[in-house]
């Protein structure tokens, strides 16, 4: 028993100086990261901002960096959607960066990517404005790419959408038209109003400003002098 117990305490004894010369060796300046690589399709992440996470965030050698950490860094950066960080041996870290493809405004607050999610970021690019409940950015993103692709034909394209919090959608297209497209069959609904477009709307003799979509067969149009009149009471 006496021989049993000195066995075991010199194993345990063993191992705790194997992890003792383990983390000193890790611990070590000899193995300090001598470069970061960043990839990814970069068009507003900066190397002043890498610099800068280099600088104030990475503490640690190759061993001792904390990954979370420096992933967490780099993801706080604005046009940042996600990151992968790797170690490369010897002295090597890998980063790399996937930005937001911005798709939209959304109202005055954010912007939205091309997975219909919101993120913090400035641009001065012109781009459509969408607007509805907080939670329904990915339904208006899942509908502006549909009501785009029907109205290409026609050198259409939305300007503005809007998603009321009763689920009606109202477009604004590029010529200065206003679609009211309701909560119901609102695909099947412009692809109708597409499909009469050149021989209706585009054949009359004074442009249309609005145009109501919510009729079981056919539409509704208003003329800007009957707009200006109904706006004025």
């Amino acid at each position: 028993m006496t021989l049993w117990l000195a066995n075991l305490l010199y194993a345990l004894a063993a191992v705790l100086l194997l992890y003792a010369v383990l983390f000193l060796v890790v611990h070590l300046p000899v193995f300090p990261l001598r470069k970061v690589d960043v990839k990814g399709a970069l068009a507003h992440v900066n190397r002043e901002q890498v610099q800068f996470i280099v600088t104030r965030e990475m503490k640690g050698n190759f061993f001792t960096l904390n990954l979370n950490r420096t992933r967490d860094a780099f993801e706080k950066l604005p046009w940042v959607r996600n990151v992968n960080v790797r170690r490369r041996w010897p002295d090597r870290l890998e980063v790399t960066i996937e930005e937001h493809e911005v798709l939209a405004r959304w109202g005055s607050s954010a912007l939205v990517n091309t997975h219909g999610e919101l993120f913090k970021a400035a641009s001065s690019e012109a781009l459509p404005e969408f607007s509805g409940p907080q939670d329904s950015t990915m339904e208006v993103s899942r509908y502006y790419a549909d009501f785009s692709r029907l109205l290409k034909p026609l050198k259409l394209a939305p300007t503005h959408m809007t998603l009321s919090d009763r689920r009606a959608l109202e477009l604004k297209l590029n010529n200065g038209l206003v679609v009211e497209l309701g909560r119901e069959k609102v695909l099947e609904r412009l692809e109708k109003f597409v499909g009469v477009y050149e021989r209706t709307i585009a054949r009359l003799p004074q442009s249309v400003t609005y145009a109501d979509l919510r009729y079981p067969n056919g539409f509704a149009v208003r003329y800007p002098e009957i707009a200006e009149k109904k706006a004025k009471g």
